[in-house]
């Protein structure tokens, strides 16, 4: 389904000889892997294999003991959220993480902070360069409301919204930042089929329309094998496996660690 899609660019984000412990408990153990400009790559694997983990060393919430991540050519051993975020690095995460008393315009506005150039004083003013710039940032996020197809919940604050819904928002405050690579934690979990679908088209969508690199852990299975060009498995925090949907469906590996008999 990829591969007549679009064309794979390359490497953005480098993983190499990473190593994460907790204590005694090693989350991470020696993975390598790379993500590609403008394709959807899936980490896949059992609960407790490491893929969130990954995750948080990637945008930096997590710093590894051992291994560098290097994103657009810049290698990094310490890189903090703050940093990531700035680099191009957005994410969403496994538990919606929303401010439930806003609005979904609100929410989704909170992602153009680090878009936001003027001082303080200036946006209290609000005239002249700050409310131009104020003005310019409600514009993108009115056509990511657009574009998520959400206009009639707007103005509702996410408390009120159903699950899904509140994942889609979530989305739209990721993809406000404008990022040249986005992190999807589990963005099914939970959903219904038809819910699933909408999440499905969306991130295609925003793959090919908006060329933004996607990494995604995601369990189900059907979901990966439609919408990823690469998939890493990961098993007891080790890279078991890398390649194309077919390839990992088909390596006895995968199957024998995860996949099952019934895949």
């Amino acid at each position: 389904m990829q591969s007549s899609r679009k064309a794979i660019g390359e490497t953005l984000l480098k993983v190499e000889n990473v190593t994460l412990s907790f204590g005694a408990v090693k989350a991470i153990q020696d993975v390598s892997f790379e993500i590609r400009r403008h394709e959807i790559l899936a980490i896949i694997g059992p609960n407790g294999a490491g893929k969130t983990s990954m995750l948080n060393v990637i945008n930096g919430a997590y710093h590894p003991q051992h291994g560098i991540i290097t994103f657009k050519g810049q290698p990094r051993h310490d890189m903090d959220k703050h940093e990531a975020a700035a680099m191009g690095i957005a994410r969403t995460f496994q538990n919606v993480a929303l401010f439930k008393g806003m609005s979904t315009l609100d929410n989704i506005l909170t992602g153009r902070n680090l878009k936001m150039k003027r001082g303080l004083f200036a946006q209290m003013l609000y005239f002249g360069p700050a409310l131009d710039e104020e003005v310019e940032h409600r514009r993108k996020v009115e056509d990511i409301i657009d574009f998520l197809e959400i206009n009639a919940i707007r103005k509702t604050p996410v408390g009120r919204l159903p699950y899904g819904l509140q994942k889609r928002v979530e989305l739209g405050r990721a993809l406000a930042a404008e990022p040249d690579l986005l992190l999807l934690d589990e963005p099914m979990a939970g959903m219904n089929v038809e819910e699933k679908e909408d999440m499905c088209r969306f991130i295609l969508d925003v793959n090919e329309e908006f060329g933004t690199t996607i990494a995604l852990i995601e369990h189900d299975m059907g979901v990966v094998m439609d919408i990823s060009d690469r998939v890493v498995v990961l098993d007891y925090g080790r890279k078991i496996a890398e390649g194309t949907p077919n390839e990992v469906r088909r390596n006895q590996t995968v199957i024998d660690a995860y996949l099952g008999v019934s895949h």
